[in-house]
């Protein structure tokens, strides 16, 4: 086992970071760039403005059009660009240029940065989303008191003040909630292009201002209900979208944090504790037991075990001595080591790992929603529609400028994307809550789409198709005296087997007196002579040439060996989920870094055919790309550090609550519970999701088909057009409504 957790590599290219230079105020771009050792270089950079598919979309092309550019990819999520190219650092400099040319700030990448400006964008939106809800309820509550007048013969002066009372409500309410979408069209405008914000700005802003026009001459019509009414419903979409992106951030951070600490070394005789990244290759670095391994190294000194389990999945810790290979991340739980660096930073495995998982987000980052990929056309359709129905009925039919602009207005209203923008986000919403009260988490915006029509899963096997926790097996405890014996030797010890033992027998009493040796067993002196427990070797037992599982020795004094055997306990339901999944028609396969004596039994058992032991991180996310480039949908679940690569690889992901906060993160969804039912609720969820999805698209366009002509025929006002247009949105969400009924 020390020998495949050592061997452990992931084969990748080493990037070396280029020193800073410039001024340190205005540092130059080039800075930031990375010599990567195929000559290459690589930025990464992050990207301001980006709002939907299609910004992604604007950003891969113009990049991709720089000399010598091979290979630009936009992760939305996080809004990190990585662009790679043959040819100078300058080029760096090239591509923020480039990108400023068509309204998209770009600096190097700071995750601080990122998170601060992330957590005030939501909070602005939350405000804004606020203060239109606001407005909007009781604005309307104004325009209902209007229309009745309307029918009732209100005076033209009360009518009036009601028109100004909304306007003193509506007016400061469009300044304040509508700026996200103010500044999106703008800065789209002012770099020559357009986007899905620029007919929301135009039809809110006309709408406002011809409101104001027939308040102030004393008309019978406003429609600050329109505009206020439209803004809300774009709130809810993009506050829902920012708030989904945030919760589904990239691991990388955390995954680096646990490298990131402090590394006591010793240098000429004198220890000295300095941060990880300053230490250099040759160095020699002390680990305390119970500390957390700073850098990759080798043991040059030292007897102990290592947690592992966030590396290799492995359940039980692994023992190095002198000349074993130790990876930053894992624990020391047991003796002081003296390691000899050989990589860190950049080099270590945990940045290996990192890397592995941001190019496989990013990969997955490339999926674009239907709604996007329609929002590209939209904007540019909608304005040439308005622009054609104004200069139709001023220039050809001769009507007035203001009431042919009031008719241009409500084809903008008519049209506004609410009932296709909530088409996704009200499923996701109503979904969500759906896996919330069977206890899913969702962590990613479009985990749910993704999720839909999966044709392979692959599972983990330590902490998903297991428990993670080992259990005594029963046929191998007949002396209920040596049990109650090993149990109280066991309770001087944290190693799992130990606290398995503890559990076969609760009442057992703690011994004095008790010795560990570390990464051999447990001992303690008695009149009658020394009682061990722990490896073959430490009690003094025939080593046997085969694989034999998890195990503890008990020797006595004058009495033969007891072997305690113990097993990773399969889940209930395990076998009844895959036979399930096989049922629809789905392939399911196991990869698994554990050994191929723990790995064969349990797919036996859960009754998988197909599975892969002693698999290391890259061996899992090849195999996951292998399936999605033969046009598999693949589903991945596990639990470990090992596993987040190839959660992130997936088309989509699950992890238990019980994995590692880096699995955790990476994956789409966490579930509770010590079941795996979780796996066929979120399938089922997510394609009856799918199925509304394209239902309620069915709906928008349909909308938009009958109601788009009436309003270019002039006979549809702006306030019918508000009414219609959320009436839309309404359709839409009670058919959503309908996934929470079943």
């Amino acid at each position: 086992m020390a020998d495949t957790a050592a061997d452990t590599t992931i084969a990748l290219d080493r990037p070396k970071r280029r020193q800073c230079r410039g001024d340190p105020d205005h540092p130059d771009v080039t800075a930031y760039v990375i010599d990567l050792a195929d000559g290459r270089r690589t930025l990464h950079l992050m990207i301001e403005g980006i709002h939907c598919g299609g910004c992604v979309a604007k950003i891969e092309r113009a990049a991709k059009a720089l000399p010598g550019m091979v290979d630009a990819r936009v992760n939305m999520t996080t809004r990190r660009l990585t662009a790679t190219w043959d040819g100078a650092p300058s080029v760096g400099n090239d591509l923020v240029a480039s990108l400023g040319e068509i309204g998209f700030g770009a600096v190097p990448y700071d995750p601080e940065r990122l998170q601060q400006s992330d957590s005030q964008d939501e909070r602005s939106l939350l405000r804004a989303l606020a203060v239109a809800g606001f407005a909007a309820a009781n604005v309307m509550l104004l325009s209902v008191a209007i229309w009745a007048g309307h029918a009732q013969g209100m005076a033209e002066a009360t009518r009036t003040l009601l028109h100004w009372f909304s306007a003193l409500i509506a007016l400061p309410a469009l300044v304040y909630a509508g700026r996200p979408f103010y500044h999106s069209a703008w800065s789209a405008l002012r770099h020559g292009r357009t986007n899905m914000d620029v007919p929301i700005t135009l039809g809110v802003v006309l709408a406002a201002a011809i409101s104001l026009h027939e308040t102030i001459v004393g008309g019978p019509h406003a429609y600050f209900d329109s505009a206020i009414t439209l803004l809300f419903f774009l709130l809810i979409g993009r506050y829902l979208d920012r708030r989904a992106r945030r919760l589904a951030r990239a691991a990388a951070e955390r995954l680096l944090a646990l490298g990131a600490q402090s590394v006591t070394v010793l240098m000429g005789g004198e220890t000295r504790t300095v941060p990880a990244e300053q230490v250099a290759p040759g160095m020699t670095v002390l680990v305390a037991a119970g500390e957390r391994v700073g850098v990759d190294g080798t043991v040059e000194n030292g007897l102990s075990e290592l947690d592992t389990s966030l590396i290799t999945g492995e359940t039980l810790p692994r023992p190095v001595k002198a000349g074993d290979r130790v990876f930053a991340g894992t624990v020391n739980l047991g003796a002081p080591l003296r390691l000899t660096a050989d990589a860190v930073g950049d080099d270590t495995l945990l940045s290996e790992i990192v890397r592995l998982m941001e190019a496989a987000e990013q990969g997955k980052a490339r999926f674009v929603g239907i709604a996007d990929r329609i929002s590209r056309l939209y904007a540019p359709v909608v304005h040439l529609l308005a622009l054609g129905t104004f200069l139709g009925w001023w220039l050809i039919i001769g009507l007035a400028w203001q009431p042919a602009l009031l008719i241009a207005i409500s084809v903008l209203i008519v049209t506004c994307p609410c009932a296709l923008g909530l088409a996704v986000p009200v499923v996701q919403v109503i979904a969500t809550s759906r896996l919330m009260k069977r206890s899913i988490l969702v962590k990613s915006s479009s985990a749910l789409e993704r999720a839909a029509n999966i044709d392979t899963v692959v599972f983990d096997k330590t902490g998903t198709l297991t428990l993670g926790r080992p259990s005594l097996i029963d046929g191998d405890t007949a002396d209920p005296t040596a049990l109650r014996l090993a149990a109280s030797l066991a309770q001087s010890s944290r190693h799992p087997l130990a606290r398995a033992l503890v559990r076969a027998a609760p009442t057992a009493e703690p011994f004095d007196g008790v010795e560990e040796v570390s990464g051999q067993g447990l001992r303690r002196e008695t009149a009658d002579g020394e009682i061990r427990m722990g490896s073959r070797r430490f009690c003094g037992v025939a080593e046997d040439d085969g694989d034999v599982g998890m195990e503890l020795w008990l020797s006595r004094p004058g009495q033969a060996p007891i072997r305690f055997a113990f097993e990773d306990q399969v889940r209930s339901d395990a076998a009844h989920v895959v036979a399930t999944l096989k049922a629809q028609g789905i392939a399911v396969e196991l990869i698994s870094g554990d050994r191929t004596a723990a790995v064969g039994p349990v797919a036996r058992e859960a009754g998988i055919e197909q599975w892969q032991a002693a698999a290391t991180p890259a061996d899992k996310v090849a195999r996951l790309n292998a399936l999605t480039g033969a046009g598999r949908r693949v589903m991945m679940v596990g639990d470990g550090l090992n596993d987040a690569p190839a959660l992130a690889a997936a088309t989509v992901s699950l992890s238990p609550t019980s994995a590692s906060d880096i699995a955790q993160t990476a994956a789409d969804f966490v579930f509770q519970g010590e079941a795996l039912t979780p796996v066929l609720t979120v399938r089922q969820t997510a394609d009856r999701s799918a199925r509304l999805v394209t239902q309620n698209f069915a709906l928008a366009f349909g909308y938009n088909v009958i109601t788009v002509p009436i309003a270019v025929a002039g006979f549809v006002t702006p306030l019918i057009a508000a009414i219609a247009m959320s009436l839309s949105s309404i359709v839409v969400v009670m058919n959503a409504l309908r996934l929470s009924r079943r």
